[in-house]
């Protein structure tokens, strides 16, 4: 058999394509991006973003209706924005088997909260599968899609970031041949969610959970590890592997399915030990069920419930060093803040913002660093397309002096995730908010993905490109401004003119990412700091670029320095410098 070393995005990915899957639908964010970018690997797959992940999950709810296997995949908070459809698709049940792909981010390493999907299973009454590596992640996939089928249910596939991009070895296997091929089949009461056909479904649900609570205790995804101790171990995904390093002779009972719970498997796992430790990330999930259930384990009370574990965090735990909330391991490195990336075409507008004094309702995306210093001109940020709301309610409630402080940042990509309702209700309800659009022209902090304003398919097709600007006209937006964010002037004019007004205005800031190849960006030659001319004001490194060091040795106050293998020539600084000592070389 071939074997292979993959991620486990990858694995998932090359496990729908084993599996047979038809269709796969996604919005980007990480952990979870990277099934999709290997999806296309496998042309018998439609792979395809979409604008946000309630849209991914109706696109995979369709083609199982159809009778074709689907995967959709998402990162933690994607289930929110999908979750409208997926608990009443918990009671429709499905045709081809459905696979939701949730990737869970503890430690927050790319996310803005921390929250547990292993409650929405229990929540939407659906059963979930947890890998503990990549060859789990690929057995899992093909396993989910066929317990899917068997049960008449959708199916979670739950990862961590751990999972998501830790690599290990798995044996590949042919596709599957002989699945049904998709055809249309009227069964309006099993799809058609009147009350009347709900009523009925929620029957069904229920007793489908019972019936795989009972048949996932003889299934060998959920594995009792004999050892050589005293001490039992209940645990699933990565925290596995945490458990086996950290208590190498336990006996442990590693849980591939965490939703619904071998309950009898449990009680005869539980009844041979004095001494039952439940190992896992996040919340007491799989505890408070077992407790439930009148077993007596110990869990939260000794492993932190914030963060991800490691072997040292388990190690520190059981040992009683630890405090029940979140182990803090000290770190001798220097910090090394998230910075926007030289050339980025958000820094002028965040820079502008800022000296306006502006107060700024942000988003998600790279244009968040806005927050860090020296740029300081982010106030608030909570999820996909909340900074236009948010603009909205403070309008109402501040006074007019006060109101036209407020403007709400937003990107391209995310503006078409969720952004345009939030446009609507302004214009609707007359707020007297600035929205900014930063039209970069890409889904650029998850790594470059497209989206229906890019121009592009996940396949590098070439598609239909939202216009952005007849977007917010058609909405009722009279007042809409399309600024280079590279001319500083110009816009620090534009966004002073737009936050005077007593109406809904927009500004498009549009300037490709730098780290898009194929748009018409070119690298300018690199700029340089006449150190003649510098008076050490430090007014560039207001800027934020990297490519801008200061040499506190030069000089009296120190000077500027223009890292010649970071610049792009983007030409920001000698808009802030007022003393001509940046641009290209001077004559001597």
């Amino acid at each position: 058999m071939e074997r292979a070393i993959l991620s486990g995005n990858e694995a998932i990915a090359r496990g729908a394509y084993e599996a047979g899957v038809k269709v796969a639908s996604a919005y980007p964010g990480t952990p979870s991006t990277e099934i999709l970018e290997n999806m296309t690997r496998y042309p018998s797959i439609d792979a395809s973003w979409a604008p946000n992940e309630k849209v991914a999950l109706e696109v995979g709810m369709g083609a199982c209706f159809g009778g074709a296997r689907s995967l959709v995949a998402m990162k933690h908070v994607g289930v929110n924005v999908a979750a409208d459809p997926l608990f009443t698709l918990s009671y429709t049940g499905v045709r081809g088997g459905l696979v939701l792909v949730t990737a869970d981010d503890p430690e927050l390493h790319s996310s803005q909260n921390e929250q547990d999907n292993r409650n929405y299973a229990k929540f939407a009454k659906m059963p979930m599968f947890e890998p503990a590596d990549s060859q789990e992640a690929l057995t899992f996939t093909r396993l989910a899609l066929e317990v899917s089928e068997q049960f008449d249910t959708p199916v979670f596939l739950r990862t961590t970031t751990r999972i998501s991009h830790s690599k290990s070895i798995v044996t590949l296997s042919d596709p599957v041949t002989g699945l049904p091929a998709p055809s249309l089949e009227k069964n309006p009461p099993k799809f058609v969610m009147l009350p009347s056909n709900a009523r009925k479904r929620h029957v069904l649900v229920e007793e489908r959970l019972r019936k795989m609570e009972e048949w996932a205790c003889e299934q060998p995804f959920n594995v009792v590890e004999e050892g050589s101790g005293a001490v039992g171990v209940i645990t699933s995904g990565v925290s596995y592997q945490y458990a086996r390093e950290v208590l190498p002779e336990a006996t442990i009972l590693k849980l591939g399915m965490v939703y619904p719970l071998p309950k009898r498997l449990i009680r005869e796992f539980a009844a041979r030990f004095e001494t039952l430790y439940v190992i896992e990330e996040l919340d007491p999930f799989i505890e408070e069920q077992i407790r439930a259930m009148g077993i007596e384990v110990r869990g939260k009370d000794l492993l932190p419930i914030c963060g991800e574990l490691t072997v040292g965090r388990v190690r520190q735990a059981l040992s009683g060093e630890t405090p029940p909330v979140y182990v803090e391991i000290e770190d001798s490195l220097p910090q090394r803040p998230p910075s926007m990336c030289p050339g980025c075409p958000h820094r002028g507008v965040f820079h502008a913002l800022n000296r306006l004094k502006a107060f700024v309702t942000g988003d998600i995306g790279c244009y968040t660093l806005g927050f860090m210093e020296p740029l300081s001109a982010m106030d608030t940020c909570i999820c996909m397309g909340a900074s236009v709301g948010n603009a909205t309610g403070l309008s109402k409630v501040l006074d007019e002096e006060q109101a036209r402080r407020v403007v709400a940042v937003i990107g391209d990509s995310t503006f078409l995730h969720t952004g345009i309702n939030g446009l609507m209700d302004m214009v609707y309800n007359q707020s007297t908010s600035t929205l900014v659009i930063l039209d970069n022209r890409i889904t650029a902090m998850t790594g470059r993905q497209e989206h229906p304003g890019s121009g592009y398919t996940l396949g590098g097709e070439e598609a239909f490109r939202v216009d952005l600007e007849q977007l917010c006209r058609s909405v009722g937006v009279e007042h809409v401004q399309l600024v280079d964010p590279y001319d500083l002037d110009l816009t620090r004019r534009i966004l002073k003119e737009e936050m005077a007004r007593s109406t809904v205005s927009v500004v498009i800031f549009r300037r490709p990412c730098m780290l898009v190849k194929r748009d018409p960006v070119k690298r300018l030659p690199a700029l340089t700091v006449d150190a003649a001319r510098c008076t050490g004001c430090r007014a560039c490194l207001q800027l934020g670029c990297p490519a801008i060091e200061w040499r506190p040795e030069e000089g009296d106050k120190g000077k500027a320095h223009i890292n010649q293998l970071l610049c792009v020539g983007c030409g920001l600084c000698p808009q802030v410098c007022r003393f001509d000592a940046m641009g290209e070389c001077h004559e001597k």
